[in-house]
């Protein structure tokens, strides 16, 4: 089966990371998951913005957590990459995009830490998730929302908050506990970067034979596309859906051309 491909912070190679525009665009380029990183603002919303500061991505300067919705509200978050103003995106509009968008699509929210509300951010995730009804799925594979952190603390928040969801441990660099691919109780998947499994490629073996599958981030050429293909990673995070998916089919093609 070929990997599932979910945008990293949108269509994030052809828009402003992290917009709505970019995550519109993922979906037309029919990505099977959308990426999404969340930090609370100083009175207490989400939203979807990767740094702690606003700085790289916006008209604005600042840390996330000192400023106001309505602070953030007043930045363009879009101009700086394809001269189109976005307004800050809020996580209650992805979620809103995600339920009227096809029901094969899943959300993979990423708690961003250090941050300074460490357990708030996880509780008002939970909370925005059981608004919206997406918190107890039948089963984990019904799920349309996955959790994950590189924070082990906030991976076990997280599914404290809603223990029906899949939850992924992500990693950048392989400790000498997880090279066998385990992972704590509180984690259905591993999440290493591509260039740390180039470095160790049967960590995907040894974390499926502890029953984990593997999220793996960010998959945008095509080699990189063929070596997790090829290695049995269930989900790629790429910054282009729609290039990925031609990888993706062009090794397909190859496959049986020589098969």
């Amino acid at each position: 089966m070929p990997p599932l491909v979910v945008a990293h912070r949108g269509a994030s190679a052809h828009r402003a990371e992290l917009t709505f525009a970019a995550f519109e665009l993922a979906i037309t380029q029919g990505a099977d998951g959308l990426e999404c990183d969340v930090r609370l603002t100083a009175d207490g919303h989400l939203v979807c913005v990767h740094d702690d500061a606003v700085d790289r991505t916006s008209s604005g300067t600042g840390l996330v957590s000192r400023m106001t919705l309505a602070e953030l509200s007043e930045l363009d978050f879009g101009s700086w990459r394809d001269g189109e103003h976005q307004p800050v995106l809020t996580f209650d509009a992805l979620l809103e995009l995600l339920v009227a968008s096809r029901p094969d699509l899943t959300l993979f929210v990423e708690s961003k830490h250090p941050a300074r509300f460490p357990g708030r951010i996880e509780a008002a995730v939970g909370a925005a998730l059981r608004r919206f009804g997406l918190s107890k799925p039948e089963t984990k594979d019904e799920a349309r929302v996955v959790l994950m952190s590189f924070s082990t603390l906030a991976v076990r928040k997280l599914r404290e908050q809603a223990p029906r969801l899949p939850t992924v441990q992500l990693i950048e660099k392989m400790g000498e506990q997880g090279r066998d691919g385990w992972l704590p109780p509180w984690a259905d998947h591993t999440g290493p970067d591509v260039e740390l499994l180039r470095l160790d490629p049967g960590y995907v073996e040894r974390s499926r034979e502890q029953g984990h599958d593997t999220y793996v981030w960010t998959v945008d050429s095509a080699e990189d596309v063929e070596f997790c293909r090829d290695l049995g990673v269930r989900f790629l995070a790429t910054n282009s859906p729609i290039r990925t998916r031609e990888h993706l089919s062009g090794a397909r093609a190859t496959a049986a051309q020589l098969g």
